[in-house]
Protein backbone atom coordinates (compact mmCIF):
# COMPACT_ATOMS: atom_id res chain seq x y z
CA UNK A 1 0.00 0.00 0.00
CA UNK A 2 1.23 3.26 -0.71
CA UNK A 3 -0.35 6.51 0.43
CA UNK A 4 -0.43 8.93 -1.91
CA UNK A 5 -1.26 13.21 -2.29
CA UNK A 6 -3.31 12.98 -5.91
CA UNK A 7 -5.20 9.74 -6.63
CA UNK A 8 -6.03 11.09 -9.63
CA UNK A 9 -2.26 11.57 -11.01
CA UNK A 10 -1.24 8.55 -9.35
CA UNK A 11 -3.99 6.83 -11.31
CA UNK A 12 -2.77 8.16 -14.06
CA UNK A 13 0.32 7.67 -13.68
CA UNK A 14 0.43 3.64 -13.11
CA UNK A 15 -2.00 2.91 -15.61
CA UNK A 16 -0.68 5.02 -18.41
CA UNK A 17 2.60 5.10 -17.77
CA UNK A 18 3.50 1.90 -16.22
CA UNK A 19 0.32 0.07 -17.89
CA UNK A 20 -1.03 -1.15 -15.03
CA UNK A 21 -4.81 -1.52 -14.67
CA UNK A 22 -7.37 0.26 -12.14
CA UNK A 23 -8.96 -3.11 -10.95
CA UNK A 24 -11.48 -1.47 -8.44
CA UNK A 25 -12.01 1.80 -6.46
CA UNK A 26 -14.23 2.37 -3.42
CA UNK A 27 -14.58 5.71 -1.68
CA UNK A 28 -14.75 5.37 2.50
CA UNK A 29 -17.27 8.43 3.36
CA UNK A 30 -17.36 8.15 7.08
CA UNK A 31 -13.51 7.24 6.83
CA UNK A 32 -12.88 10.12 4.34
CA UNK A 33 -10.11 8.55 2.01
CA UNK A 34 -10.79 6.54 -1.39
CA UNK A 35 -8.48 2.95 -1.96
CA UNK A 36 -7.63 2.35 -5.31
CA UNK A 37 -6.71 -0.97 -6.45
CA UNK A 38 -4.36 -1.65 -9.57
CA UNK A 39 -2.43 -4.63 -10.92
CA UNK A 40 -1.45 -6.06 -14.51
CA UNK A 41 -4.77 -8.99 -14.01
CA UNK A 42 -7.04 -10.70 -12.12
CA UNK A 43 -6.50 -10.33 -8.09
CA UNK A 44 -6.68 -13.86 -7.53
CA UNK A 45 -4.07 -14.43 -9.98
CA UNK A 46 -1.69 -11.36 -9.71
CA UNK A 47 -0.12 -9.22 -6.88
CA UNK A 48 -1.83 -5.73 -6.54
CA UNK A 49 -0.59 -2.75 -5.78
CA UNK A 50 -3.28 -0.76 -3.37
CA UNK A 51 -3.17 3.18 -3.44
CA UNK A 52 -4.98 5.19 -0.29
CA UNK A 53 -5.95 8.74 -0.62
CA UNK A 54 -6.50 10.21 2.43
CA UNK A 55 -8.76 13.62 1.61
CA UNK A 56 -7.39 15.83 4.17
CA UNK A 57 -3.71 14.87 4.17
CA UNK A 58 -1.64 16.99 1.72
CA UNK A 59 1.72 15.73 1.80
CA UNK A 60 3.63 12.88 3.60
CA UNK A 61 7.18 11.84 4.59
CA UNK A 62 8.54 9.03 2.18
CA UNK A 63 10.15 7.71 5.25
CA UNK A 64 13.30 5.60 5.39
CA UNK A 65 11.89 1.91 5.80
CA UNK A 66 10.35 1.50 2.59
CA UNK A 67 12.94 1.01 -0.55
CA UNK A 68 10.48 0.55 -3.50
CA UNK A 69 8.71 -1.40 -5.62
CA UNK A 70 9.86 -3.72 -8.08
CA UNK A 71 8.83 -5.24 -11.36
CA UNK A 72 10.04 -7.67 -13.65
CA UNK A 73 10.41 -6.73 -17.05
CA UNK A 74 11.45 -8.85 -20.36
CA UNK A 75 13.58 -5.75 -21.48
CA UNK A 76 14.68 -3.25 -19.27
CA UNK A 77 16.30 -0.60 -21.25
CA UNK A 78 12.93 -0.71 -23.67
CA UNK A 79 10.62 -0.51 -20.35
CA UNK A 80 12.60 2.97 -20.05
CA UNK A 81 12.13 3.94 -22.94
CA UNK A 82 8.36 3.24 -23.05
CA UNK A 83 8.10 4.63 -20.02
CA UNK A 84 9.98 7.84 -20.74
CA UNK A 85 8.06 7.94 -24.22
CA UNK A 86 4.29 7.95 -21.88
CA UNK A 87 5.33 10.94 -19.73
CA UNK A 88 7.28 8.52 -17.12
CA UNK A 89 10.44 9.72 -15.17
CA UNK A 90 13.72 7.46 -15.41
CA UNK A 91 15.72 8.34 -12.49
CA UNK A 92 18.26 5.19 -13.07
CA UNK A 93 19.00 4.13 -17.00
CA UNK A 94 18.99 0.49 -17.42
CA UNK A 95 22.26 -1.66 -16.54
CA UNK A 96 23.91 -3.85 -14.47
CA UNK A 97 23.13 -3.54 -10.44
CA UNK A 98 26.06 -2.80 -8.10
CA UNK A 99 27.91 -5.63 -7.43
CA UNK A 100 26.21 -8.00 -9.56
CA UNK A 101 24.89 -8.98 -13.49
CA UNK A 102 21.39 -8.24 -13.03
CA UNK A 103 20.11 -5.70 -15.26
CA UNK A 104 17.90 -2.73 -13.63
CA UNK A 105 16.43 0.40 -13.41
CA UNK A 106 14.31 2.87 -11.50
CA UNK A 107 11.19 5.36 -12.64
CA UNK A 108 9.90 7.55 -9.85
CA UNK A 109 6.22 7.74 -9.86
CA UNK A 110 4.91 11.37 -8.94
CA UNK A 111 4.82 11.43 -5.74
CA UNK A 112 8.73 10.45 -5.73
CA UNK A 113 8.01 6.71 -4.60
CA UNK A 114 10.58 4.76 -6.36
CA UNK A 115 9.85 1.29 -9.00
CA UNK A 116 12.63 -0.87 -10.27
CA UNK A 117 12.23 -2.59 -13.25
CA UNK A 118 13.96 -5.91 -13.14
CA UNK A 119 15.30 -7.49 -15.81
CA UNK A 120 14.43 -11.42 -16.43
CA UNK A 121 17.63 -13.73 -17.04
Amino acid sequence: MLRVTDLERSIAFYTEVLQMKLLRRQDYQAGRFTLAFLGYGPEDQHTVLELTYNWDIGAYQLGDGFGHIAIAVDDATQACEAIRQRGGKVVREAGPMKHGTTVIAFVEDPDGYKIELIERS
